[in-house]
């Protein structure tokens, strides 16, 4: 039998370079997958854990924080749907500052992201594997951590389907706790679950009223709800390889606003309104197990212990994925080694195998290099994200307008008050980078991940600057 002459091969490039589409990656995610997959990229460790110390640093005014930073996450996703239902391609957003502001812009967005992608894999896996060794003590946390890398290693490498299926219950698991948490929450809050009293307002105006710390812990508790929001872009990388792309990214932009509000600030009302601001074990176990402790349910540090498990390893999976995808497509638009971008059955499994090695290696590196290394490798990608939204920014700025004069049509999903939204949500950036500097911590991290994107700016721009030479 003849093979069809419209198929790729099977072993080949994932794209020709320079362009933004894939047609050697399969289109294996069903709506389903990719529905999920946007709503449980909402819910991770960060909200779980990390929470706490935004809770500890701004008492009950937290609530406020996560709303600012929410409705920045928004009109960030709402930019980066409208260019990627016009242009879904796996590269996403680096894909798109490459069209709007040339290959330098798509190669230090795109890498920089692979990067932060491949560190959070390493710090996602000793999360899960300090869960796993508290209740197994005596083994190893590498081990574990080697453990949950073959697994998804596995998934990713088998097919795009497999993938998706473990995030589409991954995912649902993530909800049906969340989902869970509120009723329970709101009952208690609202006086009618059992052996609970109504709060009332005791927890929001007492132990140094809304503003216990004042502008200064507002700040800090904003900085921090700001990263706690990473991973919403995947679900654009993931669109590129859904039965039908635009559909799909039009959708989940279209939902992104109630579900940062239900489950980030949603939660964050509950937990200041049921528990102190300054519990301990708000930061020591987490927000969420604090008030689940509070409201006097038994286990409540093994359940949160379980779903945090789940957020953790949803989150290596995702991560792997996004790695593998971002640095197939730049490798498919010339910017980076050509083996990186081999696609064999729809996968590019040489490009997921290189990405979960790397996260692998941070993982070592937290055991060989703990003082100096590792931490400095944290901060490196402390900041990435900012810069990742201000490329979007600028990228949507420049195609929204090229879009209108050449291909109306494409514009499924429009940006609110353009470009009024775009330019307000580019200040607003500016103004977090500047109190990022106000900060130790922060500024730290802010120089390293500077330091990050000023050198793949510059290798961009020589790579830009030869092969426009070449061509000449």
């Amino acid at each position: 039998m003849s093979r069809n002459l419209a198929s790729p091969p099977t072993d080949s490039p994932a794209v020709a370079p320079g362009t933004g589409s894939d047609v050697a990656l399969t289109h294996g995610l069903k709506q389903r997958h990719l529905s999920m997959i946007a709503l449980g990229g909402v819910i991770g460790a960060g909200l779980f854990v990390g929470s706490g110390a935004g809770i500890a640093a701004a008492g009950p005014s937290v609530v406020i924080a996560y709303a600012v930073s929410g409705l920045l996450v928004m009109l960030v996703m709402r930019m980066l749907g409208e260019m990627s239902a016009a242009n879904p391609a796996s590269g996403s957003f680096s894909v798109h500052a490459e069209r709007a502001i040339g290959p330098w812009a798509g190669f230090t967005a795109g890498w920089a992201f692979w990067v932060l992608l491949c560190v959070a894999v390493g710090l996602e896996g000793i999360g899960a594997a300090k869960i796993v060794t508290g209740w197994l003590p005596g083994t190893p946390e590498w081990a574990w951590v080697a453990l949950f890398m073959v697994v998804f290693l596995g998934t990713n490498l088998a097919s795009v389907t497999k993938f998706g299926e473990f995030e589409f219950w991954f995912a649902t698991l993530k909800v049906v706790a969340i989902t869970l948490f509120l009723v329970l929450g709101v009952l208690a809050v609202l006086g009618v679950l059992p052996g609970t009293d109504a709060p009332g307002t005791t927890h929001l105006t007492g132990e140094g009223g809304f503003l216990p710390n004042g502008s200064e812990g507002l700040v800090i508790g904003l900085l921090a709800s700001v990263f706690a929001y990473g991973g919403l872009e995947t679900v654009t990388i993931a669109a590129a390889e859904s039965e039908n792309p635009v559909q799909g990214v039009a959708k989940a932009v279209r939902t992104a606003m109630w579900r940062i509000a239900l489950f980030y600030v949603g939660s964050m009302a509950v937990v200041v309104t049921l528990v102190p601001w300054n519990d301990p074990k708000v930061v020591e176990v987490g927000p969420f197990y604090a008030a689940l402790n509070r409201l006097g349910i038994n286990g409540a540090a093994e359940i949160m212990n379980v779903v945090i498990l789940v957020a953790l390893l949803s989150a290596m999976n995702a991560n792997i994925y996004g790695a593998s995808r971002m640095a197939c497509s730049l490798v498919a638009r010339g910017q980076g080694p050509a083996r990186l971008g081999r696609v064999s059955s729809g996968v590019p499994r040489t490009a997921v195998l290189f990405s979960s090695v790397f996260g692998f290696l941070c993982v070592l590196l937290s055991y060989w290099r703990p003082d100096d290394v590792f931490p400095w490798l944290l901060n490196m990608v402390g900041a990435v994200i900012l810069v990742v939204w201000i490329f979007i920014a600028v990228s949507q700025l420049i195609l929204r307008k090229r879009l209108e004069r050449g291909a109306p049509e494409k514009l499924v999903v429009r940006m609110w008050l353009f470009p009024v939204l775009t330019v307000v949500a580019l200040l607003a950036m500016a103004g977090i980078f500047l109190l990022m500097l106000r900060e130790a911590d922060t500024r730290n991290q802010l120089m390293a991940s500077g330091i990050l994107t000023v050198v793949l700016a510059t290798i961009g721009v020589v790579r830009q600057r030869r092969s426009a030479r070449v061509r000449a």
